[in-house]
């Protein structure tokens, strides 16, 4: 079995939702096929990282990978100029709390506003949840921040991750 970094796109949005809906459903959400949903969830599942029951996210497991796994299985490094979505330290809810000069990280996409470093997302969907989803589009910053961050930035990107899927039920 072989993580792929979607897969981390879909746990990322099953830790946002209450309960586990379908499988075509979450695709629809997510900008992707219910087949890719469904390997990509029984891909975590055979890793430990989801509730075979639930269908959710085990937590402790998942904010290890999250805050310890990711950001070597999938590091997100900046590249050419282009136009997009800001991510990472350049996104909410980051850029309102640490300030930063040069070039942004980015999503690249024809219709964005930013010029910036280019930044592979997790999933090339990812782009969309600004608009479709601003929590989930938040949530996908601040993985970034935590793939290719600076200490300081990771911390706080970690705390923040914390409090918006580890700690709410707690």
């Amino acid at each position: 079995m072989v993580a792929k970094s979607l897969d981390v796109y879909v746990l990322l949005k099953l830790a946002l939702m209450p309960e586990f809906s379908s499988y075509d459903h979450i695709g629809q959400r997510l900008v992707m096929s219910s087949s890719e949903v469904h390997a990509s969830v029984k891909r975590s599942i055979k890793a430990g990282l989801i509730n075979p029951q639930s269908r959710l996210p085990l937590r402790k497991p998942f904010e290890e990978y999250l805050f310890h796994g990711v950001p070597y299985a999938f590091p997100a490094q900046s590249g050419a100029i282009v136009r997009g979505v800001p991510t990472a330290y350049a996104a909410p809810p980051l850029s309102e709390m640490i300030s930063f000069s040069g070039l942004p990280p980015v999503w690249m996409w024809g219709e964005g506003v930013v010029e910036g470093a280019y930044v592979d997302p997790l999933h090339k969907s990812a782009r969309h949840m600004i608009q479709r989803e601003p929590e989930f589009y938040e949530v996908l910053a601040l993985a970034d921040a935590i793939r290719m961050g600076r200490r300081r930035e990771r911390e706080i990107a970690e705390t923040e991750l914390g409090r918006r899927l580890f700690h709410a039920a707690s």
